[in-house]
């Protein structure tokens, strides 16, 4: 399974904060990757810079996006 574009996080990243308690990114990184049943093998896909993990960084960039809005 390709990991979806960064938008695709933002609704279960609000689901999960809608609980009123504090997550890091890391927790909210844990629960997405349950939901979508990644293997370990996509989960560690990395960027062609090679320097961070694909469903990291898209995790990352829906938390900056939904901070922003």
């Amino acid at each position: 399974m390709p990991i979806p574009e960064f938008q695709a996080f933002m609704l279960p990243v609000l689901r999960l904060a809608q609980d009123n308690q504090e997550h890091s990114l890391a927790d909210a990184r844990e629960v997405l990757a349950q939901q979508l049943n990644l293997t370990s093998e996509e989960r560690n896909e990395l960027l062609p810079s090679g320097r961070q993990r694909r469903f990291d960084n898209r995790v990352a960039w829906a938390k900056v996006y939904l901070e922003q809005a």
